[in-house]
């Protein structure tokens, strides 16, 4: 069958609007939302990440600001670089980009990090209260895709509160900020939930298990990992990947899913593209938490991280 190519720039537009009113309400009452990003040493697709969030941030009038360390700056450094955005009064959200070198552990900035700033819910008590199914905040990427798949469950003419239960949803990668709350999601939503990781592919299990998804999300990183032989017909892919590929013949970078999204569309009922799926939404869902942040700390509105926001 010939996939659906589901348009997340239509879906993040939509959400940027709402996003926009949001930050209205959130001015209105005194709040002013700012983000800020760490980045320690040099990556391509993180640093090419903090300058969209910069012009969606700036667009939608959040104040941005970003902070860089070199490669082998001392883990002190860095845990200082946190403290300061922790009392900065001016950030109301704050992410740590990845990937982190060696001497600085993720754990080691997780557990400083202010957890009302903490926007990607890394902290551990976010993420318990996350696990919980009572969220202060739903990590932008995982978020992005559930917001996704409610759209895609309304175009399909269904529900989207019931479209994941009694599914299966398939979820490559275990990161603390995507693969995790994406399982905790699935699972509130009434799925049957497999998580795979290198572990599973080491073990030779990933396509065993991946072609009983009736729904399956990647974020491994790898680029083009998952093939037509590791779906079945029908199964709806969501593809987080970003990496960046270099073309041998002319030297240009460019991105690439985790998905070989031209084999697996032959098979799949619906697929995100990239780029144009989940990254748009998930460059929107960032601010939106910076937004919900500066208004859970100086207003007395009501707060609603989740349930998504739907048409």
């Amino acid at each position: 069958m010939d996939a659906v190519l589901i348009d997340g720039r239509r879906i993040a537009g939509d959400l940027r609007r709402r996003v926009a009113g949001e930050l209205e309400s959130a001015r209105g009452s005194g709040a002013a939302p700012g983000l800020a990003t760490i980045l320690v040493g040099r990556d391509y697709a993180a640093e090419a990440y903090e300058r969209r969030l910069r012009r969606h941030a700036e667009a939608l009038g959040c104040t941005f600001g970003a902070e860089r360390l070199p490669a082998d700056a001392h883990l002190a450094d860095v845990l200082a670089t946190v403290g300061k955005l922790n009392a900065d009064p001016r950030v109301t959200g704050i992410l740590v980009l990845r990937p982190l070198p060696p001497q600085v552990p993720e754990v080691a900035l997780y557990r400083i990090l202010d957890p009302a700033k903490d926007i990607e819910a890394v902290h551990p008590d976010n993420a318990g209260l996350m696990a919980q199914g009572v969220p202060r905040f739903v990590p932008s990427t995982p978020a992005s895709c559930f917001h996704l798949l409610d759209r895609y469950a309304q175009s399909r003419g269904q529900e989207p509160a019931g479209y994941l239960a009694g599914k299966t949803v398939v979820i490559v990668g275990r990161s603390h900020n995507v693969g995790k709350p994406a399982v905790w999601l699935a699972l509130d939503r009434g799925a049957t939930v497999i998580s795979c990781d290198e572990h599973t592919s080491r073990a030779n299990l990933l396509a065993h298990f991946t072609r009983q998804a009736d729904v399956l999300i990647v974020a491994a990183g790898v680029p083009r990992l998952i093939t037509s032989d590791h779906v079945r017909d029908g199964v709806v892919v969501v593809d987080v990947g970003i990496n960046p590929v270099t073309d041998p013949a002319t030297g240009e970078t460019h991105m690439v899913g985790d998905v070989d999204t031209a084999g697996v569309a032959v098979k799949a009922e619906a697929v995100t593209p990239v780029p144009g799926g989940i990254g748009p939404i998930t460059d929107v869902w960032l601010v939106r938490n910076a937004v919900i942040a500066a208004i859970a700390q100086h207003t007395d509105l009501p707060v609603t991280p989740w349930p998504a926001v739907t048409a």
